[in-house]
């Protein structure tokens, strides 16, 4: 007698070379939010720019210090004014349950941006503990422990 596999196995795992090349092309188009962090805070220039494709009452609320301001509406009209197309960008919008930044990427990659898309956005920037800049100067609010590294990791480990 057979039995049915469980739902996680219901379609096999791919092979091993299939997933190694899916996993790869996923890292060509995101970017964790402790990377970008990293990257933001370390001496040298981090090669990309940060861009906030939000409205401008959602940058207020708060934003990546030193990140761009140009909601996706008008991507196609100012990103000349704003964007070198020699830097690459990194998109965010307001987290996992958006895709503002999708569409972002999207509208810069079809203008000849290379882009890469911040994943967890600003909601997971603000709960990892990183410093963020509203209409009222500089914050920063406890890490979240179930998304941040434990207290005086320098990273998760990943």
């Amino acid at each position: 007698m057979t039995t049915t596999p469980n739902a996680v196995l219901r379609v096999a795992p791919a092979t091993p070379a299939e997933a190694a090349a899916h996993f790869r092309t996923s890292l060509v188009f995101h970017a964790d939010v402790s990377d970008v962090a990293a990257a933001l805070a370390a001496d040298a220039d981090p090669g990309f720019v940060v861009l906030d494709s939000r409205s401008t009452e959602s940058w207020d609320q708060g934003h990546i210090p030193g990140s761009f301001h140009l909601p996706t509406a008008l991507i196609p009209e100012q990103a000349e004014q704003l964007l070198d197309r020699s830097v690459p960008v990194v998109t965010y919008c307001w987290g996992p349950g958006c895709n503002g930044a999708t569409r972002a990427a999207l509208a810069l990659a079809e203008l000849g941006y290379q882009v890469k898309e911040m994943l967890g956005g600003f909601e997971y920037w603000a709960r990892e503990g990183f410093e963020y800049e509203t209409w009222q100067g500089r914050e920063r609010r406890e890490a979240d422990p179930l998304t941040a590294p434990r207290v005086g990791a320098d990273n998760c480990g990943c």
